[in-house]
């Protein structure tokens, strides 16, 4: 059994730590050593809301994922990566932003529960749900060739009038990432019956056990999705926090510092 998690960034920052550690292993792995979050900002972000995946003794995470909300302290990740190589996405991202919008970002899962779709399937369905949880009424996604047609199943379109078609070389020369939005979080009138199914059931009772089956492989999953304090927290405060040129040039003053 595992457990998937849900909680604000800023009300988790442990959390957030073995997060960051579990998903640069992950990204070292596969040659990927800088991102557009590679600085981990978004530990700090009120508009960051992260899902984990726990072994079941507690210990070790096994896999996680993100939502990002247009506004609070940093533009969303779609942005931060693709704004230079075209523009027209801050326009995209503005026309959403103010009936609720954010990303799913940052996928990963460990090789040890690789397969059963612990950190592919059952996190983006969690993702969704909390979105659903948090009043959004869109999300977008840059994805890579594999989780196009996963993102598809829960409603993804192609965001085909930026980029070639959508398409991006990132983080590298030789990775390709899609750019996806997911229209209608709310009623997901264009996901697969099984996904939309799930997600449902999951926005409906955020806490309990749930044994999933994928591939004929079943696991049993333990979900707290509920957010603390969440009855608090307003997407139109973070929303107002910054104006997106102030966010712009934040970033391309942030880039100009050199980690090593």
């Amino acid at each position: 059994m595992v457990t998937i998690k849900a909680f604000r960034a800023i009300d988790y920052p442990d959390e957030c730590d073995l997060f960051i550690e579990g998903h640069s292993k992950v990204l070292t792995s596969i040659g990927v050593n800088k991102v557009t979050s590679s600085k981990h900002s978004w530990k700090d972000n009120p508009a960051a809301f992260v899902i984990i995946v726990k072994s079941e003794d507690g210990e070790r995470v096994l896999g996680g994922a993100r939502v990002h909300l247009c506004g609070g302290t940093q533009m969303l990740p779609i942005e931060e990566a693709t704004g230079e190589m075209d523009d027209k996405i801050y326009e995209i991202i503005d026309k959403y932003a103010e009936r609720g919008s954010g990303e799913i970002c940052g996928l990963w899962n460990s090789r040890e529960v690789a397969g059963l779709g612990i950190g592919s399937v059952f996190l983006t369905r969690a993702a969704v749900a909390i979105s659903q949880l948090i009043g959004l009424e869109s999300l977008f996604a840059l994805c890579a060739p594999y989780t196009v047609r996963m993102a598809e199943t829960l409603g993804y379109e192609l965001l085909e009038n930026i980029g070639n078609k959508g398409t991006f070389y990132y983080p590298k020369l030789d990775l390709l990432a899609t750019s996806m939005v997911l229209k209608d979080v709310q009623t997901l009138s264009k996901a697969e019956d099984e996904d939309k199914k799930n997600i449902f059931e999951l926005s409906r009772n955020p806490v309990g056990r749930r044994v999933e089956i994928l591939r004929n492989k079943e696991v049993e999953i333990s979900y707290n999705l509920l957010i603390d304090n969440l009855e608090e927290f307003s997407f139109k405060d973070v929303l107002n926090m910054h104006t997106k040129q102030q966010l712009i040039e934040k970033f391309a003053k942030d880039n100009d510092i050199q980690i090593l």
